[in-house]
């Protein structure tokens, strides 16, 4: 591994950056800079390159917190993203490597979130081997629920009955830009259930639309031109995932999310390989929310796992 050389991001290097996570087995859109930066003040980053003979072989989207880097703090998932001459034995040492390279910046442990599955676009767990070797301990594993659109299995008849009671009240679903609508039934419904707020204000996440039009779409149930419930869906190459699902009580009393998870799924994100609902999880993926849990399986969704690994720093 002596000519492969790791370097800490910096500005200079951003369009090099983007263009290798399209080019990844693995990368995302949340993995360009735009989406990472678009929270700078709540980050310290710590993201490194790794290349080989002048061109770049590796990235790792990173944060820091004292001691403490993450992969990444501010994401769902992050962990290297690897080009397609990635190999299980370059990626063990590499990843040896990276955490001796932290070790010498002051860095006591890496919290590794690697990118799940089903997001890959070839495949790309050589770097869960990779972890193994290195004695990395799992530290949190989130459930998501996700449909596998080849195979589907049939929507549960509680949500069969959602869909007609919906369609009685005439509940009509179409795209919106109103993340200021969705973002107060979102608001109220999480400060009500949880006594918490969403990751993201409206202001961000109107902005991060403006950014990635086509990763990040909201659609909405409406009441006439009343919206009623929503979902912000993130867009990648395989998957159509739910970042925000939220409801109004009349919402919930009409069916509305039923009817608009029925137009999804089925029509809108049919080509999709996955339709990923997301975690139903709490305090580190030690508690199950039961009953959310159920609703998503009700359409039909099977369980992935959402992996962090912490990885002690040494110097090898």
């Amino acid at each position: 591994m002596s000519d492969f050389c790791i370097t800490p991001y910096s500005n200079q290097f951003k369009k090099e950056w983007d263009r290798f996570v399209d080019d990844s087995k693995n990368g995302t859109f949340l993995l360009k800079r735009d989406y990472l930066e678009y929270h700078s003040s709540r980050f310290t980053d710590n993201s490194l390159i790794i290349t080989h003979n002048g061109s770049i072989y590796a990235i790792l989207p990173a944060s820091r917190r004292e001691n403490i880097v993450s992969s990444h703090a501010g994401l769902t998932y992050g962990g290297l993203i690897l080009g397609k001459k990635a190999t299980t034995s370059d990626v063990q040492h590499l990843l040896q490597s990276i955490t001796g390279f932290l070790a010498g910046q002051g860095a006591e442990s890496l919290v590794y979130k690697p990118v799940p599955h089903i997001y890959h676009r070839l495949p790309s767990e050589e770097d869960l081997y990779a972890l193994f070797r290195l004695n990395a301990t799992l530290s949190v594993r989130n459930v998501s629920s996700v449909i596998f659109s080849e195979d589907r299995l049939k929507f549960r008849d509680i949500r069969k009955s959602g869909i007609r009671k919906a369609i009685r009240q005439n509940i009509t679903i179409s795209e919106s830009t109103d993340f200021k609508t969705f973002w107060q039934i979102l608001t109220s419904n999480l400060h009500d259930r949880y006594n918490a707020a969403p990751v993201h204000s409206v202001e961000e996440i109107e902005h991060l639309a403006t950014l990635f039009p086509d990763n990040i779409r909201l659609f909405g149930a409406f009441d006439g031109e009343r919206m009623i419930a929503g979902a912000v869906i993130y867009v990648t190459t395989h998957v159509a995932h739910c970042q925000y699902i939220s409801a109004s009580p009349d919402g919930k009393g009409y069916g509305a999310l039923d009817l608009l998870f029925d137009r999804l799924i089925n029509s809108e994100f049919l080509a999709k390989r996955y339709f990923d609902f997301g975690t139903s999880n709490e305090e580190k993926g030690r508690v199950l929310n039961e009953s959310l849990i159920y609703q998503k399986e009700g359409f039909g969704a099977r369980a992935i796992c959402y992996d962090t690994y912490t990885v002690p720093c040494k110097i090898s």
